[in-house]
């Protein structure tokens, strides 16, 4: 990367805004598993059971008139 872009580390870069930066000859590969189970422990979800997709595809959403406010800043 010190090819590319002008650096002021003196160390390899590892992890940078959440995401973690591996720097092989073949590229730059980034990873955002750190900052998953990160966000994850902050919820207290670690041991949450995983699924593939999260809710139903076919199914039509729109707003719930009648509902109860929820907190949004969650």
């Amino acid at each position: 990367m010190k090819g590319e872009f002008e650096m002021s580390m003196m160390e390899e870069l590892n992890y940078f805004l959440g995401l973690h930066i591996k720097q092989l000859n073949d590229g730059t590969f980034l990873s955002q598993t750190k900052y998953c189970k990160e966000l994850l422990k902050k919820f207290d979800m670690e041991n949450c059971k995983e699924i593939s997709t999260p809710m139903a595809t076919n199914c039509y959403l729109d707003s719930d008139e009648k509902g109860t406010s929820v907190d949004q800043t969650n």
